[in-house]
């Protein structure tokens, strides 16, 4: 399992293919505020609730100088079709040989109805001005996340 990452860590940098056919860089956003958030399967019900999440806040966030990256082990050429299917407008990032998110902490052990593999587990980091790990959430619900997360960024009155 890969090592979890925690507020007051150095943000791994990484380049990967995005939905649009080029490509995406952390360092693209040097001295911006990132949310990088993993999800395990394009097209899927929840990772689709949470996508979608992610667009209806968008405005938001940005707004309050917050870029969005969604990043699945998924090819490109899904992560087109799921763009394209739900009007999602933020990078959707393929981290095809999941080596961006062993670096995240994002891959390691799972357990579903008994069985235990290995596979992306869902998270969110944010990524501060400096490049630092802001906020690290491991094993969020796809459901309800979004405004958990806005909360904790203290974007939305209590």
């Amino acid at each position: 399992m890969s090592e979890r990452l925690v507020p007051g860590d150095s943000a791994p940098a990484f380049s990967l293919p995005n939905a649009e056919g080029g490509t995406t860089a952390l360092a693209d956003f040097s001295g911006r505020r990132v949310i990088v958030y993993f999800y395990p399967a394009a097209m899927t019900p929840g990772c689709a609730k949470q996508a979608c999440d992610f667009r209806d806040s968008l405005a938001s966030l940005q707004d309050a100088g917050y870029q969005v990256l969604g990043i699945s082990p998924d090819p490109v050429a899904k992560l087109e079709k799921f763009a394209a299917r739900d009007s999602l407008t933020f990078p959707l990032l393929s981290d095809a040989d999941h080596a961006v998110a062993l670096a995240y902490g994002a891959w390691g052990e799972k357990k579903n109805y008994g069985k235990i593999y290995e596979g992306l587990i869902r998270s969110t980091l944010v990524v501060d001005e400096a490049g630092k790990v802001a906020v690290a959430q491991y094993n969020v619900r796809a459901t309800g996340h979004v405004a958990k997360l806005r909360r904790d960024l203290l974007l939305d009155a209590v």
